[in-house]
């Protein structure tokens, strides 16, 4: 009896620990989607000319850019800064990449099990549209998909081209958050980048 006792407990704390997880993994999926919404609003408002347009009232980052690729659905609106209080509502700009759509390497990172999880599909020769408020929208073409050691690689910017590096954790369905490895998504600009929209200021 002791021993069956036992085993119910053992069996009931593993049922419980395992509703705690699901809850978890449901609860980031779905403030990844819910902050996307108030992302887009916020997005709106900084196209109208608003300068530093925060999605809820108590965020320390705000909307830079929007990010399209095409062949997969994605579109997603980018936050200033990589923190992770930053990345756990959307991809974030890196601040020591160029502006957006400049002349140099842009840095997008995002979580590879919520926005970025789609990176694992892209193919070289896709396109990538990264559009920043009163630019014209700049066009990438994916150029080279890579795995680097975090702790030893370094992104070189080439002011004498304009690319994107879209950058998230590696493997993709790793069982524990973080580690060494990232996967890289090397783009270039496929045509004429940074003109400002007829009219735009």
């Amino acid at each position: 009896m002791r021993r069956r006792g036992l085993a119910v407990a053992v069996a009931a704390l593993l049922f419980v620990v395992g509703m705690w997880e699901l809850g978890q993994g449901i609860w980031i999926h779905a403030k990844a989607q819910l902050a996307q919404y108030l992302l887009q609003r916020a997005w709106e408002r900084t196209l109208r000319g608003e300068a530093g347009a925060k999605p809820w009232p108590w965020a320390d980052t705000s909307p830079v850019a929007r990010l399209k690729v095409p062949a997969h659905g994605v579109d997603l609106i980018v936050l200033a800064g990589v923190s992770g209080r930053t990345l756990a509502f959307g991809p974030g700009y890196a601040p020591e990449g160029t502006a957006v759509g400049a002349p140099g390497t842009g840095i997008v990172s995002g979580h590879r099990d919520t926005h970025f999880r789609f990176l694992r599909e892209v193919r070289s020769g896709e396109e990538i549209i990264l559009e920043a408020p009163g630019r014209a929208p700049a066009r990438f073409r994916v150029e080279a998909l890579s795995v680097v050691d975090s702790r030893t690689a370094v992104i070189r910017s080439d002011p004498s081209s304009t690319n994107l590096v879209l950058l998230t954790c590696f493997p993709f369905d790793a069982l524990r958050p973080g580690g060494p490895l990232r996967y890289v998504i090397s783009a270039r600009a496929s045509g004429p980048q940074g003109s400002a929209r007829p009219g735009a200021p």
